[in-house]
């Protein structure tokens, strides 16, 4: 599933093709959203932004289309009018004079009114969006000391949008590789500055990961080995996917556990248990 940063991403490529535009035509594949069409076109498309792995599209007036991609969503922006031929389906289209905005194969789309999205039952639960330069360090470390957080192990926490919004499979691996923390750990086992770096390395990586396409990996390591003529898949994470792979640091090799589910991964050396 996409993370924080390539829902970001994917809003800044939509704004960028139709924000400041007219609607000309609205398209919605499920019935019971098809009466909104009308109401929607001819508005000005706002503002199109994300908040955590949820996309928000702002239509002149109250109307916001919600929309999360889940596993198999994909946004495509394309010439006016244009469909390009594709076997997904079709979900939600927007059409302006500039450029059309096209979701496809998403299976959550809704149509609210601004007052609605503090109540809405995804938005309502969401913790603070690692993406939103307004958060920092001393609030993500805030709310790992909290009652709430504090005895939830890492590895479970790290995908709980409601501890902070954006988070997801890859980005766990690396910012706990990168904070030097076990996933079996919880913050209550951390002391006061392990939890800080911890609070960094969560806004750290995944804001990278915007920045940098994807690419979690040290900048300076990247450029390295990109001279070196490593692939982007060799090369882009600190720790997610690299099972076998010498750690960074202490060429250690990596291991892949299952944990909640879905892989993980981490230098036994590195990060032990707690």
């Amino acid at each position: 599933m996409p993370e924080g940063p390539e829902i970001r991403r994917a809003a800044d490529r939509v704004h960028k093709a139709i924000a400041g535009h007219a609607a000309q035509n609205v398209y919605f594949h499920h019935d019971h959203l098809r009466r909104f069409e009308e109401a929607l076109t001819g508005r000005r498309v706002e503002q199109v932004t994300s908040k955590g792995k949820a996309m928000l599209t702002f239509f002149a007036g109250e109307l916001v289309v919600y929309s999360h991609n889940q596993l198999y969503g994909r946004w495509q922006t394309v010439a006016p009018g244009a469909r390009p031929n594709t076997q997904r389906s079709l979900r939600f289209a927007v059409d302006t004079p500039h450029r059309s905005a096209l979701l496809y194969s998403a299976s959550e789309i809704e149509v609210l009114t601004r007052d609605d999205l503090d109540d809405h039952h995804f938005l309502a639960r969401l913790g603070p969006d690692a993406l939103d330069a307004a958060v920092k360090p001393d609030h993500i470390a805030e709310r790992l000391a909290s009652k709430t957080f504090r005895r939830r192990a890492l590895a479970s926490l790290l995908l709980d949008q409601g501890f902070v919004a954006g988070l997801g499979n890859y980005l766990r691996s690396d910012i706990l590789f990168e904070a030097g923390v076990s996933p079996r750990a919880r913050p209550s086992d951390l002391d006061d500055g392990t939890r800080r770096e911890l609070a960094r390395a969560i806004l750290a990586i995944t804001r990278r990961g915007y920045r940098k396409n994807s690419v979690t990996n040290d900048p300076e390591r990247v450029k390295r080995m990109r001279a070196d003529g490593k692939r982007r898949r060799e090369y882009r994470h600190l720790a997610y996917a690299r099972t076998g792979k010498p750690c960074f640091r202490c060429e250690t090799r990596m291991v892949r556990e299952d944990i909640g589910g879905r892989g993980l991964y981490y230098c036994p050396t590195c990060q032990p248990g707690p």
